[in-house]
């Protein structure tokens, strides 16, 4: 199978882009509570916006496991929803552009749906890639959350104060698709947000804000929704009711709240420093000779 006979992509008509990098969120492994897909989805709801590809999800899943749905178009037709990887291209207030990717991490045939997301990444003349994730961490409800990074590329690494990918073990598609775009070449960051272990099956609004937050002052560009605010303070409440009727799991969020605090004194990068960086090693990355 070629990637040619899953991809459809028609872009010619939006012209150059501005300095573009491609984000990709994923449901599945790497997505808990769905922060990921979450924070990129909001985005994607921006105006602005053109839908310029996707992929037939045909070859890619397993349909007794990721099954489609059934609804009613206009009160009358039964339409069967299928699962969507749709590239959009979306134009915030900044100087750049962004490609993003919401999809459904496949169950089958991982290498053809990596180089098929590579590949619109080349066409579209992406200057990066960064994958976004969420993973179920250590961290206290009750503050927000630590966003983190990783790269292989050594440059990048440096300026941005990230650390090479230490994880050995069982990866899911973003991981595959980190490898690929190292071997080809292309700029790629990995981040994750952490999500309270202890309540892994809630929403995080305060998550989907943080992951947001970091993108925009990375990548340079605004990002607003109020909706988020309003989420986050409902579901904090909820979240508390559950600790306070717990002693110990009061005690141990507690003993979060300590070490969050301790490591939030050390001295790190801010995020408009980050931003200034990525920025700087991107335009190195343009005046390089081919």
């Amino acid at each position: 199978m070629e990637v040619d006979d899953v991809l459809t992509l028609e872009h010619e008509a939006l012209g150059p882009l501005r300095s573009p990098v491609m984000l990709v969120a994923l449901r599945g492994w790497f997505d808990v509570a769905g922060a990921a897909t979450t924070a990129l989805e909001l985005i994607s709801t921006a105006d602005h916006l053109v839908t310029v590809g996707g992929l037939d999800p045909d070859p890619f899943y397993d349909f007794t496991q990721e099954r489609p749905t059934v609804e009613i178009d206009e009160g009358e037709l039964r339409v069967i929803v299928w699962p969507v990887n749709r590239f959009d291209v979306v134009r915030p207030d900044g100087a750049r552009d962004l490609v993003v990717l919401v999809g459904t991490e496949p169950h089958l045939h991982w290498r053809t749906y990596a180089d098929a997301v590579i590949t619109v990444a080349e066409r579209l003349r992406c200057e990066a890639v960064v994958t976004v994730g969420a993973a179920a961490e250590a961290v206290p409800h009750t503050r927000t959350p630590p966003v983190t990074g990783s790269t292989t590329n050594r440059e990048l690494a440096r300026r941005l104060g990230l650390s090479a990918p230490s994880y050995q073990g069982i990866t899911g598609l973003a991981g595959t698709l980190q490898t690929a775009l190292d071997q080809r070449g292309m700029p790629a960051v990995s981040l994750r947000v952490g999500i309270p272990h202890y309540l892994m099956n809630a929403e995080h609004p305060l998550a989907v804000a943080a992951l947001q937050a970091h993108l925009a002052h990375v990548l340079g560009i605004t990002m607003r929704d109020h909706r988020l605010s309003r989420d986050a303070e409902r579901w904090r409440s909820l979240h508390d009711e559950v600790v306070e009727q717990d002693p110990q799991l009061a005690l141990y969020v507690r003993m979060l709240e300590v070490e969050h605090d301790r490591r939030a004194e050390a001295s790190i990068p801010s995020a408009d420093d980050l931003g200034a960086q990525f920025e700087a090693f991107l335009r190195d990355q343009r005046d390089e000779p081919e």
